[in-house]
């Protein structure tokens, strides 16, 4: 499991088991785990957390073709070699541009009788943004 670029958080949804807690990982798979107690699931999600942000380097633009179509970027699984407040500012930056994006994309809506493929590729980005 690579856990750079994932989120570990409780489960708050799932009820059918006690102290479970979810793993997102960068490539969007979802993981359900169990701790035997509260404590452990916390201390589970902190150090999970703590591993994702050590090896969470900022991530590569997108690669850049001839076609005009969405590609998600990249993202490194190398440890970052920034100290961890840097990180965080980088992060916040991301995430700023990220909710930007993510309200121009949903002003610039395609034409609904527009190409199946540009309806498509607008609901591909705004998954990611979404996911993001």
């Amino acid at each position: 499991l690579g856990v750079h670029h994932a989120l570990a958080e409780r489960a708050s949804k799932y009820t059918k088991r006690p102290n479970v807690f979810r793993l997102q990982t960068a490539d969007w798979r979802l993981f359900l785990f169990q701790a035997p107690t509260p404590e452990e699931m916390f201390s589970w999600i902190s150090r999970l957390n703590l591993v994702a942000a050590l090896f969470s380097s900022p991530p590569f633009p997108a690669a850049v073709g001839s076609q005009r179509r969405f590609i998600r970027p990249i993202l490194p699984a190398a440890p970052s070699r920034s100290p961890p407040e840097e990180q965080q500012r980088s992060h916040e930056a991301w995430l700023e541009r990220v909710a930007q994006e993510l309200l121009e994309h949903q002003h610039n809506l395609p034409e609904k009788k527009g190409r199946a493929r540009d309806l498509e590729e607008y609901r591909l980005k705004k998954d990611y943004l979404l996911y993001e």
